[in-house]
């Protein structure tokens, strides 16, 4: 059952943390993408033989593109998400530079009439994250209930700022915990105990989600 003073506190936190992204200097933003883009195009190699759900940049979050466009070089397939109703899970549209786009109900971009792609791997966007590596979204659900819906579940790196760090999200039990965070400053693993700095990756990430 879900405690009302949680989800008080976590409109109270969603409302804090997208205020706080988007007052991040300009210059400061474009530095703390360009190492979580690094991060993702180096530590990752598994990610260039994959099929990979992204996500189009909305309000401040950290922007995709530049690791999208790196990685569908090396021979990744891409995909973006596309919501379908309330209460259903998102799927996965093919995506490449220059595509044509259309805007979804929610004024984010997405591919306009694309093939559905059943992906390997999926990049989060978090709100805010905890040290357990649990994930505070917009609210409404949908990548929880897409993860839930997915057999076998795709590996998922969260991404984030580090000044979206908590301490709790008060996880409830549909939350689904991230494999991987990435911020600007460290690549964090989850293990059973919470979040370890990521010290070898070797060539599939995947194999050491813990």
């Amino acid at each position: 059952m879900n405690n009302p003073a949680s989800q008080n506190w976590k409109q109270q936190q969603r409302a804090r943390l997208r205020e706080l992204r988007q007052q991040i200097p300009v210059e400061q933003r474009l530095l703390w993408n360009d190492a979580i883009t690094a991060a993702l195009t180096q530590k990752f190699p598994v990610l260039e033989n994959q099929k990979i759900g992204f996500y189009w940049p909305f309000q401040g979050e950290y922007d995709p593109i530049p690791a999208m466009t790196f990685l569908r070089t090396c021979g990744a397939t891409l995909a973006l998400p596309e919501v379908i109703d309330k209460g259903e899970p998102l799927r996965f549209i093919e995506w490449w530079p220059g595509v044509s786009m259309k805007k979804d109900r929610y004024g984010i971009l997405l591919p306009d009439n694309t093939q559905e792609i059943a992906v390997d791997s999926m990049i989060i966007p978090l709100l805010g994250f905890d040290e357990q590596g649990y994930r505070l979204g917009y609210g409404s659900g949908y990548f929880d209930r897409t993860l839930a819906a997915m057999n076998p579940r795709p590996m998922t790196i969260g991404v984030a700022f580090e000044i979206q760090r908590l301490p709790t999200i008060y996880p409830q039990q549909h939350d689904i915990p991230m494999d991987y965070i990435v911020t600007e400053q460290s690549v964090l693993r989850r293990i059973d105990s919470g979040l370890e700095p990521l010290k070898a990756i070797g060539s599939a990430p995947g194999n050491n989600v813990g």
